[in-house]
């Protein structure tokens, strides 16, 4: 019998490799597993992509790749997320699992589709193993809260990144150059771009700035552009049509929601298959993002410099927004603050049968 501590620390390494997939796996989340056997690791593996094996099935055959079949007999397999247990279009890891000779199976979140919820638990203590959950649950929860949210509410998880100088503003001034915030926090931003499956602007910030979103300097992995979604509150034909979102490479990924539809941007993006999405705006749009609850957490890049620009950082807000688990964070010149928005009337949409793990 495995004490708590070890069960703690062979669920970590599970969720190293669970790590490995942020960015890449939606609409599914982002799930590790590691295979242990008399003390040591004998397999390891993450969900990749989607249409890919998932994590027990990458660990399964990383594990057969260095050892004969045996080696799993009597095995134990730590995955972050409870396996699926339905067809898809992969076969159910259940299935992978009670083939190998795995006796005990560990993991941490229960499936948030309340159709598969426990299921496999059921069937694999139906086959005689032995089945723990709720292991290490607060980090492997937090890993996939962007999947979470589209399977109760339909809506992507939004996150708010800004840069604002020490007097609110997110501008400066004509002739001061371009940007408030570091390269230090310019390449971090660059890391929450490829963390995300959407970048969100709105029309004014597409005529001032005339941004590119895009992946960059490198795409090491060859992930897929994110989607571009311009919210603006007239009609696509009245925005510049020569900007970089309509003209790149990368044209076809740009979408227009009109009217300021902030809800109905969001449900597109979803059925698209994002599952996070981050928005870079003016303070205007993202007022609106917090006065409507539909933003889950927020980036802030303070610059330690006084602009006199003419934009507020969030607008005019109302009513009051709460933070919580705030963490600050020194990047180069600037103080990173990040933090998730208390949610005191959340939008509860209809489950949407047709969002699952694949």
């Amino acid at each position: 019998m495995l004490t708590p501590d070890e069960n703690t620390h062979w669920m970590q390494l599970a969720l190293e490799q669970a790590s490995k997939g942020v960015g890449t796996t939606s609409p599914n989340p982002p799930v590790g597993a590691v295979i242990v056997k008399d003390g040591k690791v004998i397999g390891k593996g993450w969900h990749q992509k989607a249409g890919a094996p998932h994590a027990e099935r990458e660990a399964i055959a990383d594990a057969l790749q260095q050892h004969p079949q045996e080696a799993l007999n009597g095995a134990s397999i730590y995955v972050t997320l409870e396996p699926c247990s339905s067809h898809g279009r992969t076969p159910p890891c259940t299935e992978g699992i009670l083939a190998t000779g795995i006796t005990r199976v560990v993991y941490g979140s229960q499936d948030p589709n309340p159709k598969h919820a426990g299921a496999a638990k059921t069937i694999m203590q139906s086959a005689g193993l032995e089945v723990h959950s709720g292991v290490h649950r607060g980090e492997c929860d937090k890993l996939i809260r962007p999947f979470t949210k589209v399977q109760k509410t339909g809506l992507p998880w939004v996150i708010l990144k800004s840069a604002i100088s020490l007097d609110g503003k997110t501008t400066r001034p004509p002739g001061e150059g371009q940007w408030l915030s570091s390269s230090e926090s310019r390449q971090l931003v660059q890391n929450l771009r490829y963390q995300s499956d959407a970048i969100i602007t709105g029309g004014n910030t597409l005529r001032v700035d005339n941004p590119s979103l895009t992946l960059r300097p490198s795409n090491p992995s060859n992930k897929e552009q994110p989607w571009r979604m311009i919210i603006t509150r007239g009609k696509k034909e009245a925005l510049p049509q020569h900007c970089q979102l309509f003209s790149d490479e990368h044209a076809n990924r740009t979408l227009v929601q009109e009217q300021g539809d902030i809800i109905s941007a969001l449900k597109t993006l979803a059925n698209k298959g994002c599952n996070s999405v981050l928005v870079e705006a003016g303070g205007t749009l993202m007022a609106a993002f917090l006065r409507e609850a539909h933003a889950d957490e927020l980036v802030v890049f303070y610059a330690p410099m006084l602009t006199g620009g003419d934009d507020l950082g969030f607008g005019e807000l109302a009513p009051e927004v709460d933070l919580e688990e705030q963490q600050f964070t020194r990047i180069g010149s600037d103080i990173m603050l990040r933090a998730t928005i208390k949610k005191t009337n959340s939008p509860q949409l209809a489950y949407p049968e047709s969002l699952h793990k694949m």
